[in-house]
């Protein structure tokens, strides 16, 4: 017989170990971390140990991410305490950029809002029409590497030392603006990873700018 036909054997008759006991504690198979062998009762105890650790780590992990989220979820807490309190659009906008660099510990932080009409409060330098109309496009965050970006030009002079960026449009049916994160780290914001809270941060900003402008 083949080894996939002894194989398929035992899993069409596990009652052959009721019937022959024995043959767990006589039958020796290579241990997977040495060269001597182990009978299969101690082979199955190793996979189960094996199996523990695997799940321990998973558990660990798990037991991390969800710290880190929480401690996100408490910045964006106080972060929208802090719009909610701003007496004004300066205050506001001040609030924002204060506590992205302080409290997220982001090194690089341009803001722009051009609100929804001719009446509407600015915040930043003007934004090109171009550039306005890529923000009304993207429909969520986006994170990459900085180079290449249209939107390093929103950094003026630090543009060159930045090497990763996160672009969040501002308005959920309308753009009224743009945030946009930098670092000079390459691996701060990077393509593959979560938005989650860039659009919560995004949405809280529209709406407390949006009503102070």
């Amino acid at each position: 017989m083949t080894p996939d036909e002894v194989a398929q054997y035992l899993r069409a008759h596990p009652e052959i170990f009721e019937r022959h006991p024995q043959l767990l504690e006589t039958i020796s198979v290579p241990h997977p971390y040495g060269g001597r062998t182990i009978s299969l009762a101690e082979r199955q105890i190793v996979s189960l140990r094996e199996k523990v650790r695997a799940l321990e780590a998973k558990l660990a992990e798990l037991i991390r991410i969800g710290e880190d989220n929480d401690a996100i979820s408490e910045k964006v807490h106080r972060l929208a305490l802090a719009l909610a309190g701003a007496p004004d659009f300066e205050a506001a906008a001040a609030a924002l950029v204060f506590h992205l660099r302080e409290d997220f510990a982001v090194p690089h932080v341009a803001l722009r809002f051009w609100g929804a009409g001719e009446g509407s409060r600015t915040s930043g330098a003007p934004v090109a029409p171009a550039l306005r109309e890529q923000v009304a496009t993207m429909g969520a965050p986006v994170c990459g590497p900085a180079a290449g970006s249209p939107f390093l030009s929103l950094f003026g002079e630090a543009a060159d030392r930045l090497r990763s960026i996160a672009v969040v449009p501002l308005g959920q049916t309308r753009a009224v603006g743009v945030l946009a994160l930098a670092s000079e780290d390459p691996q701060r914001f990077y393509a593959d990873m979560g938005t989650l809270y860039l659009r919560r941060i995004g949405e809280l900003a529209a709406g407390a700018l949006a009503a102070r402008s």
